[in-house]
C-alpha cells in the first residue's frame, strides 16, 4: 500500500514538472485576421529594425461617402475604430515572403478619411520602444491581442513627427491627432498609419 503510494506521487510530481514545461504560447490559436495582424506587427518591426525608409504610399483617390466620424468641441473631428473596420482582407500569395498575407480593401468610409487630420483613442502596444515603435490598438493587450480576434484593421501605426514624447506603457489608454495615410500593399507597414501623431486631449 504504501509502495502505491510512494508511486503516485513520484508519477504527479512528474505530471505537475512535465506542465510546467510545456510551451504554453502554442496552445493559443490565433484566428485568421489576429495572424494577420502579428504577421503584419513582425514585419513592420523587421523594416524599422533594418532602418529601412519605404516610399510613401501613393493615396488613391478619396470617393464620396457619408460622414464617418464625430466632430469634437474644436472642431477635430474623431477617427472611430468603427469607421476603420470598413475594409474586408483577401489571401495574396507573396513570393517574396512565401507567404500568404492577408491584403486590405478599403471601403468608401476609410477611403474618405485618407489624408484629413483626426484624433484616435486607443490603448497603446510598444513593439519596439528602442526603434520608437508603438502602436495605438482598438483593445488592449491584456485581451490577448495577439491570439484573439482583432485583426489588422484594429491598429494603427504612429508616426512621430520626431522621437515620441516619452516612453509609453503597454496599455496606456490615449488620444493622438495626426494625418490618416492608407497602405494596401507594403507589407512592411501597418494598412493605417498616424502621419504627425501627437497626444491630444479631446
Amino acid at each position: 500500500m504504501k509502495t502505491t503510494s510512494f508511486l503516485t506521487m513520484v508519477f504527479s510530481a512528474a505530471a505537475l514538472v512535465a506542465v510546467s514545461m510545456m510551451d504554453w504560447s502554442s496552445m493559443c490559436h490565433p484566428s485568421d485576421e489576429a495572424q494577420a495582424t502579428q504577421d503584419q506587427l513582425r514585419h513592420v518591426g523587421e523594416a524599422k529594425l533594418a532602418s529601412l525608409d519605404p516610399q510613401p504610399v501613393t493615396a488613391p483617390e478619396a470617393l464620396e461617402a457619408p460622414a464617418v466620424v464625430a466632430t469634437s468641441d474644436e472642431d477635430l473631428s474623431e477617427l472611430t475604430w468603427q469607421a476603420l473596420s470598413d475594409v474586408e482582407f483577401k489571401d495574396v500569395y507573396l513570393e517574396e515572403l512565401d507567404a500568404y498575407y492577408w491584403m486590405p480593401t478599403f471601403g468608401p468610409q476609410v477611403m474618405a478619411a485618407e489624408g484629413k487630420e483626426f484624433f484616435i483613442t486607443g490603448y497603446m502596444i510598444p513593439v519596439d520602444v528602442d526603434e520608437d515603435f508603438y502602436v495605438l490598438s482598438r483593445y488592449p493587450f491584456a485581451n490577448c491581442f495577439f491570439c484573439g480576434g482583432a485583426g489588422p484593421e484594429s491598429v494603427i501605426d504612429l508616426r512621430f513627427p520626431g522621437k515620441s514624447e516619452r516612453a509609453y506603457q503597454t496599455d496606456d489608454r490615449l488620444s493622438f491627432r495626426g494625418t490618416l495615410r492608407l497602405n494596401a500593399d507594403d507589407v512592411y507597414q501597418m494598412n493605417y498609419i498616424l502621419e504627425g501623431a501627437v497626444e491630444y486631449t479631446p
